[in-house]
């Protein structure tokens, strides 16, 4: 048995390091956490000072085993574990599970798997640091709190199954108020004015930096643009640079990933930690953008090498947030002179991204010269603009341009500009006036997300990409794709001396990957923005995550802070039980006209639905679901009715009736007994008699080919696969 026990967290991680220690070193993985609050009850000891009560997971009592075992062997047990808060509780859950003796346990931390960082750790190790596990402990604690005492009041108060949680509930707060702003927004139409101009032969691009608010103010401008001679009013040329971004944070990289690769956070988390686990890249949790020496050292190697000594341009980047924690260093590979690494298309990818951000984040600027040409007539009032930009230097542009959110952008690439003087005639080619609308914000994509929750001060690197899933996971937010909408819109070009009326169309409010809420997330976020202000304050949030910071740096109590936050909470938690009105979504729509109950929607045990008749006036109310586009808030008394249409007959197939309607899982068919789902394609409501058929006999082959084994005389007994 070796003299010396390493323990990490990931089988991945360990097989690297042991790779990297000699015999007397065997490296083993605890999988993660090993124990967490217990799972009957709140977990926690109001009553004694909060005092948490763990216990091992189920799934790791086999793991805590096989530990116990090699510990007892080991000469010196060696804490590796990651070496933010998360990872340093772990190491102290270990060594309290696994009642390890202080004076043979050490804990050791590196910012990267490479053989350089394994040994250092070992060569300075230091004891577990109390402080970063305690604040992960009142985070783990908060948390727990409010999950346990509000969820009960959203059963009782919404529907059961609810749940709710600190930095989740603001998450979802955030996407519900961008839906509203949507629904708010006034969409406005103005023209664009746009004119090509020739100059000795060469033609370039100039805009009206006013824009019409009417066609007909922008036709007058196009009539007094026939027969004008325009010239160069004023030239300016200026010199411009353009300064690389610093290397990847956590959420940076996020966001760059999302633009530039489609990954969602949760998939670029999952793959930087592989890379991570490999040696390929530093840690992946950090909000730092700090390099270390060695990394500036390698990075000017790197680009001398490949691009030359006037592209090297070294600089440190500082961090930015006030409230950065465990500020190590940014995430960076841990070779330079390794330009492609990952064991699949995807994992190259994301190391390549932040191989080339790393390195262009040490090169020179982007030195530009940017020229403004103004051009008149006597005829008009207002001035064409002509803007060019040319590259003097490509600098950092060699290697790496980074992504924008800036999806309504319809500003073109400038670029180079014919050579021109002041006073130098100009022939008007054409020039066209484009009827562009106003667009409302943008709903969050999960990158966009990250980047508003880190500007507000919310969560820290390691809380992301969870509290973003969590919300999905809940029902309180979807994920979707929806096709935009046809729009005509109005085009007046000049050309040849007259002004031409074209009439176009285009595709307007197309969606892809955006966060959108869903009626139970509006109503639960309706719900305890008015009952549970503080909570729901994003001012509150971003404050408790500072306390968080304090106690990590040993400057606050836990229990502290826990307290301070609790008596307000629970007492808040006890009158809204109280007195709280029931919430449900409810909206009246009118009357049904057949038999005159009342028509509504509101929230309803599985989901947003419509229902016909109160129980006041009735003992036998219709339900029906809502549709997946349909919205509590928006849905009109018509499309309500229209719900009621279902469930639809269709007809007679082998004597017996083809119904079409929708359950708890979805639209179906059903013929007697058998039923069989629709396609996502399949609309319950117009689906035809041809179709309906169609499904059923598909369904009918499907299970025959599944079926291994029948028997005449026992027809109900059948012999499928598992």
């Amino acid at each position: 048995m070796a003299k010396n026990l390493v323990i990490v967290e990931s089988p991945a991680k360990a097989k690297t390091i042991e790779g990297y220690l000699g015999k007397d070193f065997v490296v083993r993985s605890s999988y993660g956490h090993v124990r967490d609050l217990v799972k009957s009850g709140m977990g926690i000891q109001v009553e004694n000072n909060f005092e948490p009560v763990y216990e091992i997971s189920p799934d790791k009592e086999n793991v805590i085993d096989e530990l116990k075992k090699l510990c007892k062997k080991a000469e010196m047990v060696w804490l590796a574990t990651d070496e933010d808060r998360e990872g340093e509780a772990i190491s102290w859950h270990l060594y309290e599970t696994l009642k390890l003796n202080k004076n043979n346990t050490q804990r050791i931390v590196f910012h990267e798997i490479t053989k350089k960082a394994i040994t250092e750790a070992i060569n300075n190790p230091r004891k577990i640091d109390k402080n970063l596990v305690d604040a992960q402990q009142a985070r783990r604690i908060l948390d727990r709190l409010v999950g346990f005492e509000l969820s009960p009041v959203l059963w009782k108060k919404i529907r059961p199954q609810l749940s709710a949680g600190r930095v989740q509930s603001v998450a979802v707060r955030l996407i519900v108020e961008r839906e509203r702003e949507i629904d708010e927004f006034t969409i406005t139409a103005s023209y664009r004015v746009t004119a090509v101009f020739d100059t000795n032969g060469k033609t370039f691009k100039a805009e009206l930096p006013k824009k019409f608010k009417t066609k007909e103010e922008a036709e007058t401008f196009l009539q007094n643009c026939i027969g004008a001679n325009f010239s160069v009013k004023n030239l300016e040329v200026k010199p411009g640079k353009r300064t690389a971004s610093a290397p990847f944070t956590t959420s940076t990289l996020q966001q760059e990933a999302a633009r530039k690769l489609g990954y969602s956070v949760s998939q670029t988390m999952v793959i930087a930690q592989k890379l991570y686990e490999a040696g390929k890249i530093t840690y992946m949790r950090t909000d730092s953008v700090n390099l270390s020496q060695d990394a500036l050292d390698f990075t000017k190697e790197a680009i001398i090498k490949n691009y030359g000594a006037k592209y090297h341009e070294g600089r440190q980047y500082k961090t930015k947030t006030a409230s950065a924690q465990e500020a190590h260093e940014a995430i960076r590979p841990t070779d330079f002179t390794v330009e492609t690494a990952g064991s699949d298309p995807r994992e190259e990818k994301l190391y390549s991204l932040i191989w080339k951000r790393t390195i262009a984040s040490q090169m020179a600027d982007a030195i530009l010269e940017k020229t403004v040409i103004t051009i008149s007539s006597q005829k008009t009032a207002e001035d064409f603009v002509a803007n060019g930009e040319v590259i003097k230097f490509d600098g950092f542009l060699k290697v790496y341009m980074e992504g924008t959110d800036d999806e309504n952008s319809t500003e073109e690439q400038e670029g180079l500009l014919p050579a021109m003087s002041i006073g130098d005639k100009l022939k008007l080619q054409e020039a066209k006036a484009t009827e562009r609308f106003t667009y409302p914000p943008s709903r969050f994509t999960e990158a966009a997300l990250v980047k508003k929750l880190e500007e507000l001060g919310i969560g820290r690197p390691s809380t992301y990409a969870p509290t973003i899933s969590t919300v999905q996971k809940r029902g309180y937010v979807s994920k979707e794709e929806r096709l935009g909408k046809e729009r005509s819109y109005s085009v007046l070009t000049l050309i040849d001396n007259k002004v031409v009326h074209e009439t176009k169309t285009e595709i307007t409010g197309a969606e892809k990957n955006k966060l959108y809420p869903t009626d139970i997330g509006m109503v639960v976020n309706d719900f305890l923005v008015v009952n549970f202000k503080q909570i729901l304050d994003y001012n509150f949030t971003a404050y408790v995550e500072k306390e968080f910071d304090d106690i990590a740096n040993g400057d606050l109590q836990w229990q502290k802070m826990i307290t301070e936050f609790y008596g307000p909470f629970h007492g808040t938690v006890k009158t809204t039980e109280k007195e709280s009105e029931r919430a449900s979504g409810e909206r009246i729509l009118g009357k049904d006209p057949v038999s005159g109950l009342t028509l509504l929607v509101r929230i309803g045990r599985f989901g947003p639905m419509a229902q016909i008749g109160t129980p006041d006036e009735t003992e036998k109310p219709k339900f029906a679901k809502l549709r997946a586009e349909q919205r509590l808030d928006q849905i009109t008394f018509e499309e309500a009715i229209e719900l009621f249409k279902l469930p639809r007959n269709l007809g007679q197939y082998e004597d017996h009736d083809v119904v079409v309607a929708i359950g708890r899982f979805g639209p179906y068919v059903r013929l007697n007994d058998f039923f069989v789902s629709m396609k996502k394609e399949d609309d319950p409501y117009t689906v035809t008699y041809e179709r309906a058929v169609e499904l059923i006999e598909e369904k009918r082959k499907q299970n025959a080919e599944r079926l291994i084994m029948s028997f005449p005389d026992e027809p109900e007994i059948q012999v499928n696969p598992c």
